[in-house]
């Protein structure tokens, strides 16, 4: 199988992603409702919509990524926005002069994205963020090919992680953000923003090992 898809014409992948994070709005705005404002949902699937709704499709991915990403920073607000507009924006910088996406290019996508965001926000692992997602999900995508595995197998690793992160801050005590203020109170609840990475990083797995075949 090929372990790498082209660059080209796969600005339809930002599609997917928003056909994911519009599927689980409700759900992700009960997990928010817990302990934060309630609204997460509704804030990332009207940025996603937007940038699906004025996407070129024939794009490349680092073009879809970018146009992503200026769309959550410019019209969705609050903490989100800014945060994963830069996590897409960063991934598409990483990737543009890239003809292909391999699996080193996308560790190194991956691997500016959780710069970027501990940059912005000054989160750290354990803080209950999405960053309690982002990063151990990618350090077992590193490890994964470090000991040799294939791509498509490194991305599947990728999606277990993720979600077994997600499922972990629940027993997080939120360090950031209006949660914080609730100190232990916000402990036996998932991150919203924990949740709905889990979800981009599952849909980015999908989708990428669907191309590699």
């Amino acid at each position: 199988m090929p372990q790498s898809f082209p660059n080209a014409g796969n600005a339809i992948i930002v599609l997917a992603l928003r056909d994911v994070i519009v599927e689980h709005k409700a759900y992700l705005s009960e997990v928010d409702g817990a302990i934060g404002d309630g609204d997460h949902g509704i804030n990332m699937a009207k940025g996603f919509s937007m940038a699906a709704d004025s996407l070129d499709p024939t794009a490349s991915l680092s073009e879809g990524f970018k146009h992503l990403g200026n769309t959550l920073l410019e019209d969705i607000g609050g903490s989100m926005g800014p945060l994963y507009g830069n996590f897409f924006r960063k991934m598409a910088r990483a990737s543009r002069k890239e003809a292909r996406i391999t699996a080193t290019v996308f560790e190194t996508m991956l691997s500016d994205a959780v710069t970027s965001l501990v940059d912005l926000g000054g989160a750290k692992v354990g803080d209950k963020t999405l960053l309690d997602v982002l990063d151990p999900a990618m350090t077992a995508y590193r490890e994964a090919l470090a000991t040799g595995e294939s791509f498509e197998n490194a991305l599947g690793i990728l999606g277990a992680s993720a979600e077994a992160a997600k499922e972990g801050t629940k027993d997080m005590v939120a360090k950031l953000g209006r949660a914080a203020r609730l100190g232990e109170r916000s402990r036996g609840v998932i991150d919203a923003g924990a949740a709905s990475c889990s979800l981009i990083l599952n849909t980015l797995s999908a989708e990428f090992t669907k191309r590699l075949g």
